[in-house]
């Protein structure tokens, strides 16, 4: 087999090829190989690698927003980029990488199965094609052409359409909107639904969002009733710690987490969380096997990633995951106590992101500047700041923004961060930045 050492016995010990290798050396006289060796593994081991952010010319900002994912989400803590670092040192096989992953993030979890993705995004591609192939008995092969004359609907409310629809579509599933109970039951009642999906964040604490009729449990009732899978987008739904057991304990088939917000891995991982039978079909359609998934991979850094931040989690409680949030949020607010029309307030949204914000709400024309005018100062300043999207716009998943509103997320502060961005907003409101 090219480019591999054998013996008779299969692939051999560390220990055997280093005396190979040794013998190799001494025969070819090749003492400068083995200098060149240790001179790399020296190296290797003392460097603390480039700046490629610094080579490229991509200044690094201070994110006062969020996870968001145009802003590259959460930041790996280290023991969970130690894992990854150590991950990449060794190659292993993918698929039983995937499989043991899987079971091991499932009896954390407390769900019969689990699947790591690429992203909350791959996540949902890969429940719909799990459901779509559940539904139909058919062949993973079968997506995204062959889906034309099957089962292949997905129920979704008119309040929880979004943009992440396209990753249903990309298996052939098409979406039947619905906005009442009757409705719903209708369309459950037709006979094509292969799954429902149920937009978490959408929702308030009582589970229905202003603009929605059907709140979670009875969402999930209705769908068991027909006997079709639902699926949750969870996406962004943690902290709390316990939602990662909540939807799937409240019996959501399918759950789908980003792996690189609050549970704070590798931005492109996830999870998909579920019943055994769904999440079998959803490894099934996974890299690297030829299904819609194919081009859905999670390397081996990615998924042992994974895993560590699920570890990492874990090892907090809701009280130390929360960290000094709230101190951020208080010296954030020191900072600007005392300007003209300034006033604060912290708001814990309470589903997606929930952990404290820090509200800054300011009259323009005592200010004499505009929330624009502060946004554009602080993203074109040095450090860049980046402030939360809900800033200046309309009331938004528990944030109760308006146009002259600030709206500070400190969770994925650095150390000392907090105390630059609130300089630099004290400075923009008074003018001086």
């Amino acid at each position: 087999m090219s480019g591999s050492t054998e013996s008779q016995g299969g692939f051999l010990s560390r220990r055997g090829f280093f005396r190979w290798a040794s013998s190799l050396a001494a025969a070819l006289g090749a003492a400068p190989l083995a200098s060149s060796a240790k001179t790399l593994s020296l190296s290797t081991a003392s460097s603390d690698g480039e700046d490629y952010y610094a080579k490229l010319g991509v200044p690094t900002i201070i994110n006062a927003a969020g996870t968001y994912t145009t802003l590259t989400a959460a930041c790996m803590p280290p023991e969970v980029l130690a894992a990854v670092q150590k991950a990449a040192l060794h190659p292993v096989r993918l698929h039983d990488l995937q499989q043991k992953a899987g079971e091991y993030i499932a009896r954390r979890l407390k769900c019969e199965g689990a699947v790591v993705t690429s992203g909350a995004s791959g996540a949902i591609s890969l429940a719909t094609a799990a459901c779509l192939q559940y539904a139909n008995n058919s062949n993973i092969l079968d997506m995204p052409q062959a889906v034309e004359g099957m089962k292949n609907q997905v129920i979704v409310q008119r309040a929880h359409r979004y943009e992440y629809d396209r990753a249903m579509y990309l298996c052939g599933a098409r979406v039947t909107e619905v906005v009442t109970l009757d409705d719903y039951r209708r369309a459950c009642g037709a006979g094509n639904a292969v799954m429902t999906n149920f937009f978490n964040a959408a929702e308030d604490e009582d589970g229905i969002a202003a603009s929605a009729q059907i709140g979670r449990e009875e969402w999930l009732r209705v769908a068991h009733e027909y006997k079709i899978p639902c699926h949750l987008d969870a996406a962004a739904d943690m902290p709390p710690i316990s939602n990662l057991w909540k939807y799937t304990g409240m019996g959501f088939d399918l759950v789908a987490f980003s792996g690189g917000k609050g549970m704070r891995g590798p931005q492109n991982a996830g999870l998909l969380l579920g019943r055994k039978i769904l999440t079998d079909l959803a490894h099934a359609n996974n890299n690297p096997g030829d299904g819609i998934g194919r081009g859905m991979k999670v390397a081996k850094e990615q998924i042992v990633g994974m895993v560590a931040a699920v570890d990492w989690v874990l090892s907090h409680t809701e009280e130390s995951m929360q960290g000094d949030y709230q101190k951020r949020v208080d010296l954030i607010a020191n900072e600007v106590k005392g300007i003209r029309s300034v006033r604060t307030e912290t708001v814990v949204p309470k589903i997606a992101n929930h952990v404290p914000h820090l509200l800054i709400r300011f009259d323009p024309a005592v200010a004499g500047v505009t929330t624009g005018q502060i946004v554009d100062a602080l993203r074109n300043g040095t450090p860049s700041i980046e402030l939360n999207p809900n800033t200046g716009q309309k009331p938004n998943q528990g944030i109760p923004a308006d146009a002259n509103t600030l709206v500070v997320g400190v969770w994925m502060l650095q150390p000392g961060e907090d105390a630059i961005v609130g300089q630099r907003i004290r400075a923009a409101l008074t003018k001086r930045a």
